[in-house]
């Protein structure tokens, strides 16, 4: 898990993908933590991706660092309590602090109930790491 973890943040941005009436829908995201044992990501339950993953709780995020990049797919389900939203604005205090706080009733937090993340390179075979 703290590979993954590691590698998500080395990237910077990652991207999630999402699915809306059978439409792939891909945007850029940025903040992830492990709580508990499970990586989550965080939104604004205002968007349209919160009701899309609502609706399908499949996702997958892709990144790239360094010449390799990661793939994560799984299903995610939402965390509404406190201590989630704190995890996440402890680990990403100054990528979330302008837009949230954990008791705006804004914020929300999916947690990857179970997933599959594949390192890939050109050069060298997929790692493969169950969440």
């Amino acid at each position: 898990m703290n590979e993954v973890l590691e590698y998500l943040k080395e990237c910077g941005i990652i991207y999630l993908a999402t699915n809306e009436d059978g439409q792939a829908r891909v945007r850029p995201f940025g903040a992830v933590c492990v709580f508990e044992g499970k990586l989550y990501i965080v939104t604004n339950n205002r968007k349209k991706v919160y009701h899309q993953m609502k609706k399908n709780n499949k996702v997958e995020i892709c990144g790239m660092n360094k010449g390799t990049w990661i793939r994560l797919e799984g299903e995610v389900e939402e965390d509404l309590r406190r201590e989630a939203r704190v995890a996440m604005m402890d680990a990403n205090h100054a990528a979330l602090s302008s837009m949230y706080t954990v008791d705006d009733n804004v914020m929300t937090v999916f947690a990857f109930k179970h997933g599959i993340a594949t390192i890939c390179s050109f050069t060298d075979e997929p790692k493969v790491i169950e969440l």
